[in-house]
């Protein structure tokens, strides 16, 4: 059995090593392998390739049992991915997404709903995991937190059952080398509480042992501290648009398909920032 992951951001990398920890054939898909150096030195297989470049992903799905599908949820590299997996034969295919929906406003999500649709009529046995937003986000709002001891988001009093993407990772690795029971079905994985950002700089108080404040945005001021931290202007503004529909409770939901899945509970936010310390001091 090998499991291909077609990228090694933050969920790709994590299900990468957490495969390889337990034995498993896995193969990592990157465009520079040097940027993957860490991994292949945990035993994980790097190939070099590009979504965009058919011919290497093609070279890379062969002899895949199993796909861990994530990416930034470009529609046309993705479905490349599954047309590929068809040809390779491929077993299952594990779909990282997100809320998804062909008439959202946000455009990632039209996206994510393309892509969901090309692979349940690819024919191929899936899982689509459809995450709550990641604690990982907050690393974007870790300079503002080192800084200025605050942080700010145009969520406003929403709550969000956010979820670290270590545990979808795990999700997603314990799925493509155990997908009997999973297929054809979608999950929603949160982590154990729905919290708003004002919860979440109380719980970074504590933590860090000092006072950080949360400050209420717009959207518009939001597009702008994206852009501060180095996203592109199209991407910040969809992004705060999305983070907009936070305040309206887009994201107020908890299962327990995490705990249902790995055996143990999610992570909780307090235990993300515990784990990243360093990152917000």
């Amino acid at each position: 059995m090998t499991v291909l992951i077609t990228t090694a951001g933050k969920v790709g990398s994590e299900a990468a090593r957490l495969l390889a920890e337990r034995g498993e054939r896995v193969r990592v898909l990157v465009r520079d392998p040097g940027k993957a150096a860490a991994l292949a030195d945990a035993g994980v297989e790097v190939v070099a390739g590009d979504l965009g470049v058919p011919e290497t992903v093609d070279a890379a799905m062969r002899g895949v049992s199993s796909v861990v599908l994530v990416s930034p949820a470009v529609p046309e590299q993705e479905l490349g991915v599954i047309r590929s997996a068809v040809r390779a034969g491929a077993g299952h295919v594990v779909k990282v997404t997100s809320k998804a929906s062909a008439d959202s406003p946000i455009a990632r999500r039209r996206g994510q709903a393309e892509i969901e649709d090309g692979l349940i009529a690819s024919g191929l046995s899936y899982t689509l995991l459809r995450n709550n937003a990641y604690m990982q986000n907050f690393f974007m709002s870790a300079p503002s937190i080192v800084k200025e001891s605050s942080f700010g988001s145009a969520a406003g009093e929403g709550r969000l059952g956010m979820i670290d993407a270590r545990d979808v990772a795990a999700v997603a690795a314990e799925i493509a080398v155990t997908p009997a029971g999973h297929a054809g079905k979608t999950y929603w994985p949160t982590g154990p509480e729905s919290i708003s950002f004002a919860d979440a700089a109380v719980v970074l108080s504590k933590v860090l042992g000092r006072p950080i404040a949360f400050e209420p945005l717009t959207v518009e001021e939001q597009t702008r501290a994206l852009v501060e931290v180095g996203l592109p202007a199209g991407l910040a503004a969809m992004n705060a648009q999305a983070v907009g529909l936070f305040a309206e409770g887009d994201c107020d939901y908890l299962t327990d398909d995490v705990p249902s899945i790995l055996g143990r509970p999610a992570r909780g936010f307090e235990k993300f920032v515990t784990d990243h310390i360093e990152v917000f001091s």
